[in-house]
């Protein structure tokens, strides 16, 4: 199946999509920022660069979108029909790259949270919220 959009339209598209400071990110900042937690941005020096580091509590947040992860029985996560195979090899690639970051911040004895992109649309995202506070109370 053939592309919908030119190879310069779907160029400026795909140019458009954030990897940091996405919105579901900053809802989560907001959030903790206004509960008085302090924490680091993307810190480069930890395995998978997590979203959201607090050292004060040796814990990390990774907050998935759901397509770009493969989020598993999720409505977000709908597999493009036209580059299938590309599209595939990209969102396992990523997955894998997780599955390692979160071994390797296990086992330096970092806790891992990972919070997905469909958790934090506005039905839901009350409920995720409050759930995320109570694993620091």
């Amino acid at each position: 199946m053939a592309d919908v959009h030119s190879k310069e339209i779907r160029s400026y598209n795909m140019s458009q999509i954030k990897g940091k400071n996405t919105k579901p990110e900053i809802v989560v900042r907001k959030f903790l920022h206004a509960q008085g937690f302090r924490y680091k941005l993307h810190d480069k020096t930890l395995p998978g660069k997590p979203d959201l580091v607090l050292p004060k509590f040796k814990t990390v947040i990774f907050i998935h979108g759901c397509f770009w992860h493969g989020h598993a029985n999720c409505k977000y996560y709908v597999i493009p029909k036209t580059r299938t195979e590309w599209w595939l090899n990209k969102i396992s690639y990523n997955t894998a790259n997780n599955v390692k970051a979160v071994k390797a911040l296990k086992k330096a004895g970092w806790k891992v949270i990972t919070i997905w992109e469909c958790s934090l649309k506005p039905a839901r995202v009350e409920k995720t919220l409050i759930a995320l506070l109570k694993k620091f109370l």
